[in-house]
């Protein structure tokens, strides 16, 4: 992406917060940051004055040091800029001004989003760029791998995992050894509840280490969630429906969901009407599903494209009315509110059109397309979102209401 702006006449540069940042940087412009958290901010703010910087790019937005950025670019009049794993997966990136989640100043309300999507273009939502999990996987190991083993040269790096990096990818390995075993059970609850014609909701469970779950979710931890939801299902489902809990496919077994389900539906006297599968076809459940709740996973919008009723238990960009349950929890196992298909299409052409990219980290083909995209968006200004930056932020209001804010940092 660099050679690509430079190419077109931009000035680059690359801040190495930890050696991992610089791996894949081969060419000038990189300077590190080896100074304490708490010096970052001025330090950034003068590097951006000296050099005329006039947009961020950062991968991760509520990463500490660039929740910091996003401080410090507004202070400046500069753009930042979030880059994450695309909503409309597996080959879309997110390019969004600002922020994620409560963050994000994506349109919340039906009658703004209808308003919006109506010049944008029709979505190509056929699957075009695809990598390997293991050439993924490579990548995170080597970039976290390289910031654990050399800590030294970065002494006071503040990485905000929630994990220790050693003892989560310890754990990890060792869970990999019954990966095989787990997918088979999975793939046998899944053919018996569909060719069994039960009536099921799917959870979709995120990692522990999410920071969509740090930032955007009521819960300090997913094990809240998930006594929420047993104990709601137990109370309100029909007493032949059963719950299936999706563990998420990167999860490293750490906190040992299947367990903690157990105890739950144990405890609410459930134990037969509650599972929990590490593995299986997501998307064939979604299809034949009556529902599937999450905090704020982006399973939600496959589900949504597959018209399975959705609750939303955090902050969720497409938790909006017409799309997803907006009444309470108790009330989702009886009577899912229904999609508006309409909507949703809006919905999908406003994200793809305005903070979607469509590409991949991990695939040549993909890297190069997005990049020509990222680069028209830049030079065009089209980040932009219709009546908004200048507004208060749509979802703040909910995030409050739903408590947010309140937990222990």
């Amino acid at each position: 992406m660099a050679e690509a702006l430079e190419k077109n006449g931009h000035s680059t540069f690359k801040i190495h917060l930890a050696l991992g940042d610089q791996l894949w940087w081969f060419r000038r412009g990189g300077i590190s940051y080896r100074g304490r958290f708490s010096r970052w901010a001025a330090f950034l703010k003068d590097f951006m004055q000296k050099n005329g910087i006039t947009d961020v790019l950062y991968y991760a937005d509520r990463q500490p040091y660039h929740v910091v950025a996003q401080d410090v670019c507004r202070e400046l009049g500069a753009n930042a800029i979030a880059i994450e794993n695309g909503y409309l997966r597996p080959d879309w990136i997110t390019f969004e001004r600002w922020g994620m989640g409560v963050f994000s100043f994506f349109p919340a309300l039906p009658d703004d989003i209808r308003a919006s999507a109506k010049n944008c273009p029709a979505v190509d939502l056929e699957t075009r760029y695809r990598h390997g999990f293991a050439w993924e996987i490579f990548n995170e190991i080597m970039h976290h791998g390289f910031n654990y083993l050399y800590r030294p040269l970065f002494p006071f790096y503040k990485s905000g995992r929630y994990y220790d990096l050693f003892a989560e990818n310890f754990t990890g390995l060792y869970h990999l050894f019954g990966k095989a075993k787990r997918n088979v059970h999975a793939n046998a609850v899944t053919d018996d509840l569909i060719r069994g014609g039960h009536e099921f909701f799917v959870v979709a469970l995120q990692l522990q280490g999410d920071k969509q779950i740090k930032d955007n979710s009521p819960f300090r931890h997913l094990g809240e969630m998930i006594d929420q939801v047993v104990a709601s299902f137990a109370a309100h489902a029909a007493a032949d429906a059963k719950l299936v809990f999706k563990q998420h496919p990167h999860d490293n077994g750490g906190e040992n969901w299947p367990v903690r389900i157990a105890q739950a539906a144990q405890k609410r006297g459930i134990s037969d009407r509650v599972v929990c599968i590490d593995g299986g076809d997501l998307y064939a459940m979604l299809r034949v599903a009556k529902g599937c709740v999450t905090v704020n996973s982006t399973v939600g919008l496959h589900a949504l494209r597959v018209d399975c009723p959705m609750k939303v238990l955090g902050i969720a960009i497409y938790d909006v009315p017409g799309m997803t349950h907006q009444a309470s929890l108790d009330t989702f196992w009886q009577a899912p509110e229904a999609i508006d298909t309409s909507l949703r299409d809006d919905f999908i052409k406003l994200l793809a059109a305005t903070i979607q990219i469509k590409g991949s980290f991990y695939n040549k083909e993909g890297r190069a397309a997005a990049i020509q995209t990222i680069i028209q968006r830049l030079e065009d200004d089209l980040m932009a979102l219709p009546n908004a930056e200048t507004a208060i932020l749509p979802r703040l209001e909910k995030a409050r209401e739903i408590g947010v804010f309140d937990k222990t940092r």
